[in-house]
């Protein structure tokens, strides 16, 4: 009986152990794959390069945008995937965010306030089975409305 009892505490050990395994890692370089992609009602950007590091549960972004709605910009977002709270700057203004797994994507979202216009973000992030494709789908509120996009990026 103690064997039994021994062998099942490893299997679920084990279980335990190869869920956590499942999480993907975001970390590398990518590309917006524009052809794969939805930009909803906002202009596409001439071209998107991120740059992820992730060592779990710091999670570290460099974005490059050129063209687009708000035209040549940089960005840097840094996210705890446990659900705590962090504070990145979006266009000068504090957005508070907090990251958390829901099954094996991230999800992301943040709030922010320009000039008295409160603006919620969603992202979900997800990796493709052989991690060559993340995929962030990207909701957002704010009193002018809400829309979709959906940036395809492929590993460099």
């Amino acid at each position: 009986m103690k064997k039994v009892i021994t062998i099942a505490i490893a299997a679920l050990a084990m279980s335990l152990i190869s869920v956590g395994a499942d999480k993907p890692n975001f970390s590398g370089d990518w590309t917006l794959d524009s052809g794969k992609s939805d930009f909803g009602p906002m202009p596409a950007p001439t071209t998107m390069t991120r740059k992820v590091e992730h060592n779990d549960p710091d999670l570290t972004y460099t974005q490059v945008v050129q063209g687009g709605p708000q035209g040549d910009q940089t960005v840097k977002m840094t996210y705890s995937t446990d659900g705590k709270e962090t504070t990145n700057d979006l266009m000068g203004n504090p957005l508070k965010t907090t990251a958390k797994w829901d099954g094996n994507a991230l999800v992301i979202t943040g709030k922010a306030d320009f000039g008295g216009n409160e603006v919620t973000l969603t992202d979900k992030w997800t990796l493709s089975d052989d991690g060559k494709v993340l995929t962030d789908a990207l909701h957002f509120e704010s009193s002018q409305g809400a829309a979709d996009v959906t940036y395809v990026m492929n590993k460099k």
